[in-house]
């Protein structure tokens, strides 16, 4: 699995297309997307972090940087959101950040 992360708007979605040589339909059943999203209300990270794997192309959108919110539901989708990115950077063969549309390889090599 190749775990491609970075911050909104980022170019990471384009960039997994060009990686995989696919059109956007293709994507849909290869790749999952605001994984961040799915870490929100789940009770067993590990779980979810095992059943997004299973693809080949795992996308989450960097967060945690900028203001701490105030409110405390949304500090711990925050905290969710990034440890469930620390569980499949841990699974990953790859793992690549992408800012400004430019992949920079953080664990392992592109194929």
């Amino acid at each position: 699995m190749i775990f491609i992360t970075g911050p909104l708007y980022s170019g990471k979605r384009t960039f997994a297309q060009k990686l995989l040589g696919c059109t956007p339909e293709e994507l849909e059943r290869r790749a999952v997307w605001d994984v961040q999203d799915l870490a929100r209300d789940c009770l067993d990270l590990e779980a979810l972090a095992d059943e997004c794997s299973r693809r080949e192309i795992v996308i989450a959108v960097e967060t945690g940087g900028g203001v701490v919110p105030a409110s405390p539901e949304e500090r711990a989708a925050r905290e969710a959101a990034g440890r469930l990115s620390c569980l499949l950077a841990e699974r990953a063969e790859t793992v690549v950040r992408v800012f400004c549309g430019l992949p920079a390889v953080l664990k392992g090599s592109l194929p």
